[in-house]
């Protein structure tokens, strides 16, 4: 009689277990996520940035010829981003100052962009979905 409520609470652990280890490696995923794309972004890798995009949502919305030629004329000083705040169990937001300087005038600026990303339970992988930073904004 004593193997039954071992065995259920052995299961139950087993759960709980597997439980934590996916909700501990779709963390692990935005977290290296989140430090790719940052990454990305300070080197000004515009066209890799994109990649992190939604793919739909890049096909439906792809950046202008306009937004990237703003994209080339300036360089990214500074990435200081805040802390991701979950708002459920598949969507994070972030708010991000990016440092810019123009490379023709060298003036100085920072823009604020939030970001929202979306874990793809298919994918395995989370995806911006708020699109790239919108640098033509003053902040």
């Amino acid at each position: 009689m004593p193997r039954v409520p071992v065995a259920l609470v052995a299961g139950a652990l087993l759960l709980a277990g597997c439980a934590t280890e996916n909700m501990r490696s779709k963390q692990t995923v935005l977290d290296e996520t989140l430090r790719s794309y940052a990454a990305t972004i300070r080197w000004g890798d515009i066209e890799q940035a994109q990649a992190f995009i939604e793919p739909r949502l890049r096909a439906e919305r792809p950046p202008s010829a306009l937004d990237l030629a703003r994209y080339q004329q300036v360089r990214i000083t500074g990435y200081d981003e805040g802390q991701a705040q979950p708002v459920g169990e598949t969507e994070v937001r972030q708010t991000v100052r990016i440092d810019l300087v123009n490379i023709n005038t060298q003036s100085a600026r920072s823009v604020l962009d939030q970001q929202v990303w979306r874990y793809d339970e298919e994918a395995k992988r989370w995806w911006l979905v708020s699109g790239l930073p919108d640098i033509s904004r003053r902040d």
